[in-house]
This record gives structure tokens, sequence and C-alpha cells, in this order.
């Protein structure tokens, strides 16, 4: 979905977006119902919680260059996502984040994404207009509410939903 602006060399070499601390949890990708089933077939071993009418994973944690944290149980560190192009919607559009910030419907980016610091925020706009990115990101929050996460501080907001 986002093969314009992020190449899946460098997101197959950092899988950052795989692994979360204790401060960004908050983040774990929030499995659909449909998703769910399919993981709970063909790995009957994953973990998940639940979040309303969703689930998310339980990330398993690692310590990875002498730091604890929180690695999908998905991912494969020698050949990535075990779901390929199954993978969560949030995963999906990752390094977007939908967020909600005061009751409206905002997209994000997360700046963490390593291959996004040299992008200026308006290509990353421009990408949301591309092939109506932004209105799909809209139109999967309002079909799985669930996948909306509360506004952080520091993410830059790239487009509000119109009432």
């Amino acid at each position: 979905m986002l093969k314009n602006i992020l190449s899946g060399k460098s997101c197959a070499e950092c899988r950052i977006c795989c692994l979360f601390d204790n401060y960004d949890l908050w983040e774990t990708p929030i499995v659909s119902d449909s998703l769910y089933e399919k993981i709970r077939h063909d790995f009957p071993n994953i973990e998940f919680m639940e979040k309303g009418k969703s689930h998310l994973f339980r990330c398993i944690p690692e310590k990875i260059n002498g730091e604890e944290l929180y690695v999908c149980p998905m991912l494969d560190h020698s050949t990535g996502c075990k779901l390929g192009d199954n993978k969560p919607f949030d995963c999906r559009i990752w390094p977007y984040r939908i967020m909600e910030l005061n009751g409206r419907l905002v997209i994000s980016i997360a700046s963490i994404c390593p291959e996004l610091y040299n992008k200026p925020l308006s290509q990353l706009v421009e990408q949301l207009d591309k092939n109506g990115l932004g209105d799909i990101i809209f139109a999967e929050a309002e079909l799985n509410p669930d996948i909306i996460k509360p506004y952080e501080e520091g993410y830059p907001i790239l487009r509000v939903k119109q009432a």
C-alpha cells in the first residue's frame, strides 16, 4: 500500500515497526476478526488480547541490543513478517497512523520510521491523496473503530477528516 514512499528492502532490514518499548505498546496492531480467525488457524500458538471487538497480538519481551523490547509474534527475525501481504491494517499503513484528537479523526505519521527521516511532510501528505489512501484509511476507521488510537503528542498531523 505504501510502496511509493517505503522501499521493501529498507523495511525488511529495519523492522522497527515490529518492536515496541514499554511506552509504545499502544502501537501494537489491531487484528480484525477475519484475520484473527486466519491466524488462529495457521498459527495456533499465537496469543492475543481483546480490544473492543478486535484483538491485539500478545507481544513477547526479548533482549535486543541490550534493550528489552516487545516483539510482534509474527516477526521472524530472518525472513520478516510471517503474514506476508495479509498483515493487519495498522501494519499495512504504517508509518501512517489513524488517531482521534478532540473528537476528530486525524491521519498522522510515526516519525520514528528511519526511511521517512529525509522525506518532507508535503510528500507524505501528497501520498494520502494518491490512489485515495487517505480516504481508504478514514473508511477503514469507520468500519473498524478499534484501529483508532488516541492522539499522541509529537505525531505530525497530515490530514483531518472533514465533518
